[in-house]
């Protein structure tokens, strides 16, 4: 093998040993402002489920008057 590579390949090798459970699970929704609020509001009352919990991760106001909202399932803690 060469000492030299690509950055791509690299980043191929790499990915390549992650195991499948670490990757990140986001989600963005662009709601109203009220929706955006009862969705937040249901995520942080949530329980775990299938070992994740769910988190708001971003919140943002758009222009538009609506909401950006991002959420992120993280391993729960066992």
């Amino acid at each position: 093998m060469s000492m030299t590579q690509r950055p791509s390949e690299l980043a191929e090798r790499i990915s390549n040993l992650r195991k499948p459970t670490d990757r990140i699970m986001r989600e963005t929704f662009r709601l109203p402002v009220e929706a955006a609020r009862v969705m937040a509001r249901e995520i942080i009352r949530q329980a775990p489920r299938d070992g994740y919990i769910a988190v708001v991760e971003q919140w943002r106001p758009l222009p538009n008057g609506q909401i950006e909202l991002t959420t992120r399932r993280l391993r729960a803690a066992e």
